[in-house]
C-alpha cells in the first residue's frame, strides 16, 4: 500500500484533544463538520492549509489521550493520506488501522513542513521526495494492512464476511 503527500509537522505528545478538542465533540457529530477545527488549538487555520492525501508527521506519544475513536475519524475524514510519527498511543494507533487510517512508525526527526513524502506501508519504507533521504520503518503485518486497504475493520468484516487475511 502507498501512499504519497505533502508532510504537515507536530512535536511530541499530541493528545486527542489538540487533534479534536472535546468541545466540538459534543457540538457536532459529523466527522465532516469537526474536520474544520482539527488542529485548531496548536496550529490555528491548519484545517484550511491541508489538501487531501496530505501527511500528518509528529514525534513521540501521537494520539495519547482519549481513546475514542474521535480523532482518528476527524483526520480521516479532512483527507489525510496517513500518519507518521515516532511512536504512538497504542489505543490511538489501534483505532486508527480500525477506521483504515494508514500510521507509520519511524524516525520523523529530518521530516519537515512542506516536504513531499511517499510511503510503501507493506515494505515499511518512506521517501523523503524533498531532500532524497530513505524512511525505514518495520512493515505492519498483513492483518493490519488488509484492513486499512479495505477501509476499516467494519468494511474488512463486510467485504469478507468474518476477519480474515488473504
Amino acid at each position: 500500500m502507498k501512499i504519497a503527500g505533502r508532510a504537515h509537522c507536530f512535536g511530541d505528545d499530541i493528545n486527542t484533544d489538540y487533534i479534536i478538542a472535546s468541545k466540538y465533540k459534543t457540538a457536532a457529530l459529523d466527522p465532516a463538520e469537526l474536520t474544520r477545527h482539527l488542529m485548531e488549538d496548536i496550529d490555528p487555520g491548519f484545517a484550511q492549509r491541508i489538501r487531501p492525501g496530505d501527511i500528518l508527521v509528529a514525534g513521540r506519544n501521537f494520539g495519547c489521550g482519549s481513546s475514542r475513536e474521535g480523532a482518528p475519524v476527524v483526520i480521516k475524514a479532512a483527507g489525510i493520506g496517513a500518519i507518521v510519527a515516532k511512536s504512538f498511543a497504542r489505543i490511538f494507533f489501534r483505532n486508527a488501522i480500525n477506521i483504515g487510517l494508514p500510521v507509520f512508525v519511524c524516525d520523523t526527526s529530518a521530516i519537515e513542513t512542506g516536504h513531499d513524502l511517499r510511503l510503501d506501508l507493506e515494505a515499511g519504507v518512506g521517501h523523503d521526495l524533498t531532500t532524497g533521504a530513505t524512511i525505514t520503518a518495520a512493515p505492519l503485518p498483513r492483518a493490519m494492512i488488509a484492513v486499512v486497504r479495505d477501509g476499516g475493520l467494519a468494511a474488512h468484516i463486510r467485504k469478507h464476511g468474518t476477519f480474515q487475511v488473504a
